[in-house]
């Protein structure tokens, strides 16, 4: 082996400031032109106050609500920097790519800068973000602000100039308008990149508290204007989950509540948390085609609970004093697992789903882990938490078995189980409903962000319930096996039968999906019979189906969803199997499925001369 002279040497690069929590001095002002949807280009010019010397400015890398480095900084283009009109020469860090290193000159008091934020035009290229009717601005892909600072202690002015006529909504406060630019107060980056802004060519504001002190609205952008219609029950509905959710948690942690939801089929579908807003996007016909789109609203409640489970309630770990540092995610069993557990819940309470269709959406989380999930045997629910930095929510092969984020819907499921626990214990006497307002339900008003450790959540499910919690929690979270006891707890088992509940058939529909996941192991998407998922060690995978391969026919016929289903309904009981013509890159094959056990739905079933706790869970409150 050889070496050469100053082998081990390290390159020399500019320091990085950690963040102080001492205020940057002045106001930066950011003015975004989001006029552009044609060509999908957020320009930006930003005036940042300076004092001569290194200055490094920071791309947000870490984005709350996501989890994970997920700062789209290859979409950023065409910076450029200037003090007093003559040009300065900027570097990129070369080891921490979104840091931005620049010498500002003897003399200038700030500097200019403009770049672009270049959003998707295309497949791969990430969600759309601006169509010809709207569009949804995120301030973190919009700012890069000085290093060496807590984000609460950088003040920002920002504007946003729209197409015209164009009307938006944000949590944002405006201080002044003229013509197509809204110029909002002065407010903290924290803040700032806390309140996205939905804008669009129709558009609708709903008060969903009319009688309340603290305002709630749902802003609508949609494609056309026959999908802002709202029935009235609709929207009484609507109204009710603002209702459940402060009886449930006693507390409002804002001035003021904005729902900021596009109805559309081509902007990006999308459900992201903030505390005095929340970014939500669904199918254009979320409210014409009411009947269908059940299986869609839980998305509201989930993500208005996160106001108080996320926001004003935060880990430690998952709490960082800028946008740079690295997130911490062991407790998103909770974070995210306890909110999709209320998020149900709210939608039954709420009147948004009928318990019918509460009960069918929960069975089918349940059947997921009852036959769906042998991943358990490698991995565990805490395990899973790694998952937003491991994979970055990108697309698996064999999810089955790799498993992803399983902290949301199995978490769910341990918490169903701790409710029925407590409601089993107290004799009815108690639920989780009171640890939700112990826990998130403190110092009503405040918007100063609360952070907790694990001892925390014993301590106060203590106080509901004294019971060994730790044990509780830690066996389930660390167990090679998925939490499925909390169900025939609640007075409710989980059965499979040949028929689909109207829930499934929608939910399928809604993903565009076929799933035949319960009974030959395959999940399939629609746009091109390309098998997205198939189940590790089911019928289908051990015949030798390859996930990503496209099905191209059933027992000799093109394949079709309907087919696939009449060849499970007719091998039932036989011996013949299931033949399968498959297209995996440039190759051919077929495979022979040794299936023979019908179609697979699930449902849940009361178990009689046991308490229904169930029901009680997602009763009304009064």
């Amino acid at each position: 082996m050889t070496t050469r002279k100053n082998d081990s040497a390290q390159p020399v690069h500019a320091q990085i400031l950690a963040p102080q929590d001492t205020p940057y001095p002045g106001t930066i002002k950011l003015a975004v032109d989001a006029s552009d949807t044609s060509q999908g280009i957020f320009r930006v010019h930003a005036t940042i106050p300076v004092t001569p010397g290194a200055l490094t400015l920071l791309y947000p890398k870490w984005i709350p609500g996501f989890h994970e480095p997920a700062g789209p900084i290859a979409k950023l283009a065409g910076l450029k920097m200037t003090a007093k009109d003559a040009p300065l020469a900027w570097k990129r860090d070369p080891y921490e790519v979104y840091a931005f290193h620049v010498e500002v000159p003897h003399g200038a008091a700030e500097i200019e800068l403009e770049y672009q934020y270049l959003s998707a035009r295309g497949p791969g290229e990430g969600p759309l973000e601006m169509t010809s009717s709207m569009l949804n601005l995120v301030w973190n892909a919009l700012v890069l602000y000085p290093a060496g600072h807590y984000s609460r202690g950088i003040s920002f002015q920002p504007s946003v100039k729209l197409p015209p006529g164009w009307q938006f909504g944000t949590a944002l406060e405006t201080a002044s308008q003229s013509g197509d630019t809204a110029t909002f107060k002065p407010i903290a980056l924290n803040t700032l990149v806390d309140s996205p802004l939905y804008a669009g060519r129709f558009f609708k504001r709903v008060d969903l508290a009319p009688a309340a002190q603290t305002p709630v609205r749902l802003n609508l952008v949609a494609d056309a204007p026959k999908y802002l219609e709202l029935t009235a029950p609709q929207l009484q509905a609507h109204q009710a989950l603002v209702t459940q959710a402060t009886r449930l948690f006693g507390s409002q942690h804002y001035q003021h509540y904005d729902f900021l939801l596009s109805l559309s089929d081509q902007l990006g579908r999308k459900g992201v948390e903030h505390h005095q807003s929340s970014e939500n996007g669904t199918q254009a016909a979320y409210f014409t085609e009411w009947d269908k789109q059940a299986p869609e609203r839980d998305l509201l409640p989930h993500e208005y609970t996160h106001s108080w489970n996320g926001k004003f309630r935060r880990p430690a770990d998952l709490w960082t004093p800028n946008f740079n540092v690295p997130m911490g995610d062991s407790l998103l069993w909770l974070y995210e697992g306890q909110t999709q557990y209320w998020g149900f819940v709210l939608t039954a309470r709420a009147g948004l789903w009928l318990p019918e269709q509460f009960r069918d959406a929960l069975a089918l989380v349940i059947a997921g882990y009852d036959r769906n999930r042998p991943g358990f045997g490698w991995r565990s629910i805490q395990d899973t938490t790694n998952d937003p930095s491991i994979a970055q929510r990108a697309a698996l092969p064999y999810r089955s078995w790799q498993m992803s984020e399983e902290y949301y819907s199995a978490g769910q499921l341990m918490w169903l189980e701790a409710d029925a626990k407590i409601r089993a214990l107290s004799k009815g006497a108690k639920s989780l409903d009171d640890f939700a307002r112990a826990f998130f339900g403190v110092n009503d008003g405040s918007f100063v962000t609360e952070t907790y450790v694990f001892e925390n959540i014993i301590s106060t499910l203590n106080t509901v319930l004294p019971f060994d919690w730790e044990k509780f929690l830690r066996s389930r979270l660390d167990a090679h096996a998925p939490p499925l006891q909390g169900i025939e707890t609640c007075g409710w088992r989980l059965v499979y039968t040949d028929k689909e509940s109207e829930f499934e058939k929608n939910a399928q529909n809604s993903r565009k999906l076929a799933n035949f996941a319960f009974s030959i192991g395959l999940r399939l998407e629609e746009r091109d019979n390309r098998v997205s998922d198939v189940r590790w060690d089911g019928p289908a995978f051990k015949a030798g189906v390859s996930s990503g391969s496209t099905l191209v026919a059933v027992n000799g016929h093109a394949y079709k969803p309907e087919i696939l289903k009449d060849a499970i309904i007719a091998a039932k009981g036989q011996t013949a199997p299931i033949e399968l013509l498959l297209k995996n890159q440039d190759e051919y094959r077929n495979v022979a499925v040794d299936y023979h056990d019908g179609l697979q739905h699930p449902h849940l079933e009361r178990i009689d001369g046991t308490q229904d706790y169930l029901s009680g869970i997602i009763a009304v409150r009064s």
